[in-house]
């Protein structure tokens, strides 16, 4: 065999080893395929995966939580400081109904959700009149629609002195004044048995009332 004849052999066998191993590949990615490659490999080459594109999230949070809120700042004071921030929709400090004297937390909202942002990262563990402000912001799914119940109500606080005054004052039938003494002569004995078990002298006054019950009334027959 001379040496044209050897090198055309020597071609020969190098194409059918190659294409022997690209049909070999090939059978294998398809017996054995890859979840993870987003392209079929090429022959002997290794498999690919698509660039991952992130989904950016638009900001729409718009309220904020503020806890510790310190004694003397409200609706107003919580408006006009944080205004600074940006433009304040609606302020509500969360107060109890029967006193209007306020629990110490509320929520804000502003116009911008970046303003929003950016005054929760300020704000929180401020120190506000030897309180650490507590701000976070609220993700738009939380906010319930009855958290602005009330936002308008302005609250005055309940005058305990007034009501027990009028209680105290108001007009009383004569039954009821006897009651009233006869509770106030169970008093005094009450303490004077404190006193002489006490081992003290002491004269105490002599009550002057009339403690006996009211007489029914009779109701005389026309006959």
């Amino acid at each position: 065999m001379g040496a044209k004849a050897k090198k055309a052999l020597k071609k020969n066998m190098k194409k059918v080893s190659a294409s022997a191993a690209a049909a070999a590949s090939e059978l294998a990615v398809v017996q054995n395929p890859k979840p993870s490659a987003d392209f079929l490999p090429l022959a002997g080459g290794p498999a690919r995966k698509a660039p991952v594109t992130k989904t950016i999230v638009e900001n729409k949070a718009t309220v904020l939580y503020i806890g510790r809120i310190p004694h003397g700042f409200y609706e107003t004071e919580i408006e006009a400081f944080f205004a600074q921030f940006g433009t304040v929709k609606r302020v509500r400090v969360a107060r109890n109904k029967k006193t209007g004297k306020s629990k110490h937390f509320g929520f804000i909202q502003f116009e911008d959700p970046d303003v929003a942002e950016i005054a929760a990262g300020a704000m929180h563990d401020y120190l506000l009149l030897e309180h650490m402000l507590q701000v976070h912001v609220i993700p738009p799914e939380h906010v319930k629609p009855n958290l602005w119940k009330g936002v308008k109500c302005h609250y005055k606080p309940v005058d305990w002195v007034q009501i027990e005054r009028k209680q105290h004052n108001k007009e009383r039938t004569l039954e009821e004044h006897r009651k009233l003494l006869q509770k106030v002569v169970k008093r005094e004995k009450r303490r004077r048995k404190n006193i002489e078990a006490a081992g003290i002298e002491y004269e105490c006054p002599e009550l002057v009332g009339n403690t006996q019950p009211v007489p029914k009334k009779i109701k005389f027959s026309e006959d």
